[in-house]
């Protein structure tokens, strides 16, 4: 089970952007949110920060591998380290499983796509990834960009410095909606939900195709056509 947590300054402010944009809460959780495809726990702990969190029953040996590579802050049956973008990655020794989230509403944001980070050590990154079970499945280390998914689907994407020409906040949803991207961002202005930047930098007639949004948490969301 993979979960997205953002932290927030209000609780109210995060839970209402996300319904804004048609999350809806896990039964009998007031901080779990879905949108079908992803989980969100917004989390107003005051030492919690933007990254993600992976649940399996042990991550004995994958630490293990960590540990040579970068620092690992355990408590618990949590394990946290710091990818090479600063973005943590808990690993959650637990027998828990995903809900099932598939008949629950879609959001406005269109087809969820993963998670992008823009990493300053690329080897790096794709290494300590590839220890916890992501796999390339798109792009390459030589065309700057590579998506890496694990068993249960969830994709990652590693990004070089200078290769996005906009804002870029780590980590950050991404959401691929090809022709139909410019009715997802129709939806999201009926929404109110206040957009961080309008993108024309893709498009010959200067149009608005793809947009970027953040949460009150700092999370940040590209709405994009691909």
């Amino acid at each position: 089970m993979t979960i997205l947590e953002t932290p927030t300054p209000n609780l109210n402010d995060s839970l209402a952007f996300y319904e804004s944009l048609g999350f809806t809460k896990l039964k009998d959780s007031q901080t779990l949110l879905t949108d079908s495809k992803v989980i969100v726990s917004i989390n107003d702990d005051r030492f919690a920060r933007a990254g993600i969190k992976i649940y399996k029953e042990k991550w004995d040996t994958e630490i293990n591998k960590i540990k040579a590579i970068t620092k690992v802050f355990s408590k618990e049956n949590n394990h946290v380290f710091y990818d090479a973008t600063g973005v943590p990655i808990t690993l959650v020794e637990s027998e828990e499983e995903q809900p099932n989230i598939e008949n629950a509403p879609a959001s406005v944001l269109g087809t969820f796509a993963g998670v992008s980070l823009e990493t300053p050590d690329f080897e790096k990154s794709f290494k300590l990834l590839g220890i916890i079970g992501f796999e390339p499945s798109m792009g390459g280390l030589e065309q700057g960009w590579v998506a890496l998914t694990n068993k249960a689907g969830f994709s990652i994407s590693l990004m070089q410095p200078n290769t996005c020409p906009h804002l870029f906040f780590n980590p950050s949803m991404t959401y691929f909606n090809g022709k139909n991207n410019i009715e997802v961002i129709a939806n999201v202005r009926k929404a109110n939900v206040k957009i961080t930047e309008e993108i024309t930098t893709f498009n010959k007639e200067g149009i608005v195709d793809n947009i970027i949004l953040r949460d009150p948490g700092g999370y940040g969301f590209f709405i994009f056509s691909d």
